[in-house]
């Protein structure tokens, strides 16, 4: 009875969908990569809206002097809780590539001429 009961709480458990909210972590202004990530428990599916977190990293890519942004890669995944062999929590990063050069990156340089 009591290995039924622990399976079906796993079990539901096992469904539950979090939203989570990504928020800048190491960026790249020169390489123009910016990074977003957040933690995740193991039991729990991260559902992340996408339309968010390309607004963010496109926002940081315009304070830049770039156009836009756009996923690159899949989702870094990295343990950073572990117990045993068991990990804890886990820390997902995204990536997302700096697109275009606007006027606002030739405009923030001086440029003399003689």
């Amino acid at each position: 009875m009591y290995r039924s009961t622990v399976f079906i709480a796993a079990l539901l458990l096992s469904g539950c969908t979090v939203n989570k909210t990504p928020v800048p972590v190491k960026s790249n202004e020169n390489a123009g990569v910016v990074r977003l990530g957040f933690d995740k428990s193991p039991l729990q599916n991260a559902k992340v809206d996408t339309f968010v977190a390309l607004s963010a990293a496109s926002h940081q890519c315009q304070q830049w002097g770039y156009v836009s942004a756009l996923p690159y890669g899949e989702p870094i995944k990295t343990c950073s809780v572990t117990s045993g062999a068991l990990c804890l929590s886990q820390h997902v990063t995204m990536e997302y590539q700096c697109q275009g050069a606007g006027m606002e990156k030739y405009v923030r340089e001086e440029i003399v001429v003689e």
